[in-house]
């Protein structure tokens, strides 16, 4: 099986980290043992954890539901990538890149890399669903309403216009799925616009 590359992009609390975990089984299930699932997020709660002035600055920026400055965001992900590969992963990447000119960077990864026509793939989900999925995951993260409204306009500011810089760009492959089915049904969207199944 040759390795892939997917991008996951949508708003906070679309169900990307779900959706991520269940492709992530189906390859394996399916033949591909060295699937890699990269949550940038997570990664950026890790290490506001860690007791060093950095941290500090970027947890006042996690806790005002802000957007990290781009240097944080570029070596959450580029870090990941130089602790963990081994040189034959698919990878599926969640919550990145978040800003237009990020994708160039990530693209100079991804070709380095060995990756060709890696696949992003857009949950469109609607404000309303997303701001429900947010307050059920129970996070202290996304207790405060602001901060949650604020997550909500960066997407439309900076999210949006970075998948159009994709929708544009013929090295990728763009898949819109329809994120307010159920978790099975996306997922099953998903498989098959990524043309993993019949």
């Amino acid at each position: 099986m040759n390795k892939k590359f997917y991008i996951l992009i949508g708003r906070s609390g679309g169900g990307k980290g779900t959706q991520a975990a269940l492709l992530k089984k189906f390859l394996e299930e399916n033949g591909d043992h060295t699937v890699v699932h990269i949550t940038t997020g997570g990664g950026f709660r890790d290490f506001i954890t860690s007791d060093n002035y950095i941290a500090r600055l970027a947890k006042e920026v996690n806790e005002t539901g802000g957007l990290q400055p781009e240097f944080l965001a570029v070596w959450n992900w580029s870090n990941i990538f130089i602790t963990l590969f081994k040189g034959n992963e698919t990878v599926i990447l969640d919550g990145a890149p978040r800003k237009p000119f990020e994708v160039s960077i990530l693209h100079s990864a991804i070709t380095f890399l060995g990756y060709t026509h890696p696949t992003v793939i857009y949950l469109d989900v609607s404000e309303s669903v997303s701001k429900e999925h947010i307050k059920s995951r129970g996070r202290e993260d996304d207790l405060d309403d602001t901060d949650v409204s604020k997550r909500m306009e960066w997407f439309e500011t900076d999210v949006l216009p970075t998948l159009e810089v994709y929708a544009h760009d013929p090295r990728y492959t763009v898949v819109h799925i329809n994120g307010n089915q159920t978790i099975e049904e996306v997922h099953r969207e998903i498989l098959e616009k990524c043309n993993l199944v019949n």
